[in-house]
């Protein structure tokens, strides 16, 4: 199997070098060509065009920043008429309806398309743990499944195109909400000068306990955000994404809408590339105050 991997962020290149290492021919393009360039040295392929990915690919991987991006890049004149006789795999968060549209277009261009969002960040996709889920037709899926269990150890369909996008929003709500939620509580506990291990302990010991809590619980403490596997503006971004789906499915969305402008207080702060766990400097900031 020939893959083109398109968008090389910090996720995109990491899926790009998996797959090198476990022995597919891989190629990859990004719009800004500096970005890509260092996967090179792994003995990536790297095509000056999309079309040019394209043409060096039987499965084409979109990890763009979002749906315009996807459009723009798939569907520009050079690129249009690649698409015949290939899959593309998107593998980004975009809303469902987006999803269904992409579909519907790369079908009429003579491709075929399958949604495989995945959830997990840096350390999962170089382990191969992320989790996949996939949303298309069976056979199609099946076709990919090997590419699939390269980085994922039970890659799952869950249903029809769209179906996926939406499991990966209502999971990428849980991000943005537990991380609000416990910044909240932790913010309590240290501002009462309560000891924060003993707090923890309980926490663990409790049905109210989640594992991203110890995950990002050194950065809490030491106010250190750096090295970021998810930053702050694309957990922006997916809840802005989330606000607009949820809404128009007549969820309530008050509460993503409290957590989309302490992202923005941070963005505006200087925070926007920090891991998006910054969360917490903003929701303590006093800014309620």
């Amino acid at each position: 199997m020939r893959i083109s991997v398109l968008g090389t962020g910090l996720l995109g290149r990491e899926i790009a070098l998996r797959l090198k290492a476990q022995g597919f021919d891989v190629s990859a393009w990004n719009r800004t060509a500096e970005k890509a360039a260092p996967l090179a040295t792994a003995g990536i392929r790297l095509p000056g065009s999309a079309a040019g990915a394209l043409a060096t690919a039987d499965t084409v991987l979109l990890l763009l920043a979002d749906a315009a991006a996807i459009e723009a890049t798939l569907f520009a004149p050079d690129t249009l008429a690649a698409l015949a006789g290939r899959t593309m795999v998107q593998m980004g968060t975009i809303a469902p309806a987006e999803s269904r549209a992409l579909a519907k277009r790369v079908r009429a261009a003579g491709g075929d398309y399958l949604e495989a969002p995945v959830l997990g960040s840096l350390p999962e996709a170089r382990a191969g743990k992320l989790l996949v889920m996939a949303g298309g037709d069976e056979t199609l899926y099946q076709s990919c499944l090997a590419l699939f269990a390269a980085l994922s150890e039970d890659p799952q369909r869950v249903g029809a195109v769209g179906q996926a996008a939406a499991l990966k929003l209502a999971l990428n709500q849980l991000i943005a909400g537990l991380t609000a939620t416990f910044s909240l509580s932790l913010g309590l506990v240290r501002k009462e000068g309560l000891d924060t291990e003993r707090f923890m302990a309980m926490v663990r010991a409790s049905a109210l306990y989640a594992p991203t809590f110890d995950k990002k619980l050194d950065k809490y403490l030491a106010h250190d955000y750096a090295r970021a596997n998810f930053p702050l503006k694309h957990l922006l971004k997916d809840v802005r994404l989330m606000d607009a789906v949820m809404g128009a499915a007549c969820i309530d969305t008050g509460t993503l809408k409290a957590i989309a402008a302490a992202a923005e207080r941070g963005i505006a702060a200087g925070l926007g590339d920090a891991d998006y766990s910054a969360l917490y400097e903003v929701l303590n900031d006093g800014h309620a105050c």
